[in-house]
């Protein structure tokens, strides 16, 4: 269903094995947190705080790795990395992959979700 660069199925089929009823509310709440996380990610960034960016990288990157977003959880490790260098430069470039991942996941996370309506 989904390609494996952007979303592991298998993550998502026992997601929803295990969820039940509840696993279109997890997608919301996935959806919801996802925009709280990269506004924390995009506030650290243009505060130049690197600790506070690689807290925020850290804390995306484990959320996307639950829900199978594989591709954005390596992005967010990477980002995570780069806050803890304190390379700011490397980690706007990287904010924006994570933001057009994002993107991308959140169209699929969508579309799964509407499965359930």
């Amino acid at each position: 269903m989904y390609g494996r660069s952007h979303i592991d199925s298998t993550v998502l089929q026992s997601l929803q094995d295990v969820m039940a009823e509840d696993y279109p509310a997890l997608l919301d709440a996935y959806l919801g947190d996802s925009e709280e996380r990269l506004y924390s990610l995009r506030q650290a960034l243009h505060d130049g705080d690197a600790e506070a960016l690689s807290k925020a990288a850290h804390s995306f990157k484990g959320s996307c790795s639950n829900m199978g977003a594989v591709t954005l959880a390596r992005l967010c490790l990477e980002l995570e990395r780069a806050g803890r260098a304190a390379t700011l430069d490397r980690a706007a470039g990287l904010l924006r992959q994570v933001e057009q991942e994002l993107s991308v996941v959140r169209v699929l996370f969508r579309a799964e979700r509407r499965r359930f309506a």
